[in-house]
């Protein structure tokens, strides 16, 4: 009897709670709808799903016939455990349809900003450039006006027979970083909005190519490489032993951010290591260089920590990868973009397994 008499008490109070919970996601939903942050078919799927949810909770005999269809027979909580399910099976489909949606938009945004880059890109003064065999020097740039000036001003003009080319691809700062660039030499262009270190470089690797780039190489605009360093950078693909080379700081100097730092750039060198099957001690190095048509024939689709996924796609077409020894500085102007360590290894983490597994 006294069991009886709690099973009684669960049931009414998990009534109550479903009453409650359908009548306040409803009003949510109104109110989201009133501001403008549902559409009317979101507003009336929710309206029938809390509709639903209150029948259910006041008059569960209203729902016989579909509990008679899949033949789920009272006792022992087995209709409360369908209808568990069910909610689950329905609230997957509804993630889904708004993760599809999400996906679309979010696909239609980035082809939008990397078009307005190219729009933006200075083709009026790429055109007054000499004729001849072109490397080019593409820096991805947020706020850096104090140092990009610097970085372009060091490259040299001319190395090896190819001309050298800067592209900045100024990722919607709000200082003047394209104005200094532009100042300094160097070809600009400007994205409306910010979208990241991947999404600026895509764009400046599509200016590059169509600039008719035989190597390709990407420098940080906040100071911290080399540009002294460029000739070690290009000398293997110069020289025909490689397609694609990356700037280890491992094998090189560079000045430790944090110990917290210092040991993710070794806990992602061994896991890329494991996961690709070649020894590569600086996933996370911005310094790279690659021929041109080795980049035509990369998938790159990562807007932020897009260092390790060129490197993953590089190894993918089967690309001869070299390491040669860089040098990294302290910035010596301006604030880091980087995110903190959490957030920073969580993402890093999630573009490696989500290019691993493409």
């Amino acid at each position: 009897m006294a069991a009886r008499w709690r099973r009684g008490v669960d049931l009414t109070a998990i009534r109550i709670l479903g009453t409650v919970a359908g009548l306040a996601l409803f009003l949510v939903a109104v109110r989201a709808y009133d501001r403008r942050r549902v559409s009317r078919l979101g507003l009336i799927v929710v309206t029938v799903l809390c509709l639903g949810l209150v029948i259910l909770s006041l008059r569960p005999s209203a729902f016989d016939p579909l509990f008679g269809w899949f033949d789920v027979q009272p006792g022992d909580e087995r209709r409360l455990l369908f209808v568990v399910v069910l909610a689950v099976l329905v609230l997957f489909f509804l993630l889904l349809g708004v993760q599809s949606e999400a996906d679309t938009n979010e696909r239609g945004i980035r082809l939008l900003v990397e078009a307005l880059g190219r729009e933006r890109f200075d083709w009026a003064r790429a055109a007054t450039l000499p004729e001849g065999r072109r490397l080019v020097v593409v820096s991805p740039a947020f706020n850096e006006e104090g140092t990009v000036g610097q970085v372009i001003r060091e490259l040299p003009a001319e190395l090896d027979g190819l001309q050298v080319i800067a592209v900045v691809v100024s990722d919607g700062s709000e200082d003047g970083t394209a104005r200094v660039a532009r100042e300094a030499g160097a070809l600009v262009t400007e994205l409306p909005i910010r979208r990241g270190g991947g999404l600026a470089l895509r764009v400046g690797y599509e200016i590059a190519l169509r600039l008719g780039a035989e190597v390709i190489v990407t420098i940080d605009a906040d100071g911290q490489h080399l540009a002294s360093e460029l000739p070690v950078m290009v000398a293997p693909i110069l020289a025909g032993e490689a397609d694609y080379v990356n700037g280890s700081r491992l094998l090189g100097e560079f000045e430790r951010e944090s110990l917290v730092r210092h040991i993710g750039l070794h806990l992602f060198s061994r896991v890329i290591t494991v996961l690709t099957g070649r020894r590569i001690t600086d996933p996370s190095s911005g310094y790279r260089a690659a021929r041109a048509d080795l980049l035509e024939r990369l998938v790159l689709k990562q807007d932020q920590f897009w260092t390790s996924e060129i490197l993953i796609e590089a190894l993918r077409q089967r690309a001869r990868v070299v390491e040669v020894p860089v040098t990294i500085v302290a910035r010596v102007a301006g604030d880091t973009k980087k995110p903190g360590n959490l957030r920073y290894g969580w993402n890093f983490s999630k573009v490696i397994v989500q290019t691993w597994l493409r």
